[in-house]
């Protein structure tokens, strides 16, 4: 099948990123409720995920704006598909902030997959943060089925060494991306990729059913572990 053919209008478009997601959820292995070593290791390597955006020098933007985000959407391990081409996906969490407290959630588990992703470099693997700038993207991640583009817009975020706290990117958006591939940042467009509600890693991690808002708005389930990732967060946004 051609690149053409992949490309040729929305509805071959959403087929593949439906097929790609598919894949992905497939291609995990199943996970009991009394196993949650998957999880665990995903949130994990999030936080050091997280750690290494705001280390590094590239980052100043981020780093100045993390302080805005009503949520992040963090996927460590973004990996191109072998079976179509431009095609991308892997697992990440979603976590928000609560408006009257400004704590910030547990946890939810998702699955991102991409129809056409540009890696750069030849990469094969890409790091993946997502700042949530509006509620309305809150929202509709919360839906647990979520199309960057449809359901909510999607920015490329300002990356590199010489990018300040006056750069100032689209920011009526609902999201901005962040991609670092091999150690180096690009502005790549999401726009398309699918974000699908991960729920039975969440009752895993949580040991009962519960749906993404029953993780980030209702918090009725807790899990220790997270404590280093969510700590993570609360050093970045408290930094100017």
């Amino acid at each position: 099948m051609s690149h053409h053919m992949l490309s040729n209008g929305p509805g071959c478009r959403r087929l593949v990123v439906a097929m790609l997601v598919s894949l992905v959820v497939a291609a995990a292995p199943v996970t009991h409720a009394a196993d949650d070593r998957e999880q665990r290791d995903l949130v994990d390597q999030s936080r050091m995920t997280l750690s290494n955006f705001l280390a590094d020098p590239n980052m100043t933007w981020f780093r100045d704006h993390i302080t805005d985000a009503k949520g992040l959407f963090i996927v460590p391990q973004f990996l191109k598909a072998a079976l179509f081409y431009g095609g991308a996906g892997g697992s990440g969490v979603f976590m928000a902030r609560d408006e009257n407290t400004g704590a910030w959630s547990e946890p939810a588990f998702f699955t991102m997959g991409a129809a056409s992703f540009g890696f750069q470099f030849g990469a094969q693997m890409s790091e993946v943060v997502l700042l949530v700038l509006t509620q309305r993207g809150v929202d509709s991640l919360l839906l647990g089925n979520f199309k960057l583009g449809a359901d909510g817009s999607v920015a490329v975020g300002p990356v590199g060494a010489g990018v300040s706290g006056a750069t100032t990117p689209n920011l009526s958006a609902d999201l901005l991306s962040f991609v670092r591939a091999k150690g180096l940042f690009a502005g790549v467009s999401l726009e398309g990729a699918a974000l699908i509600s991960r729920d039975e890693w969440s009752r895993a991690y949580y040991g009962k059913a519960v749906t993404p808002t029953d993780i980030v708005i209702r918090r009725v389930v807790t899990n220790p572990h997270s404590d280093r990732l969510r700590e993570e967060i609360v050093h970045a946004t408290k930094q100017k």
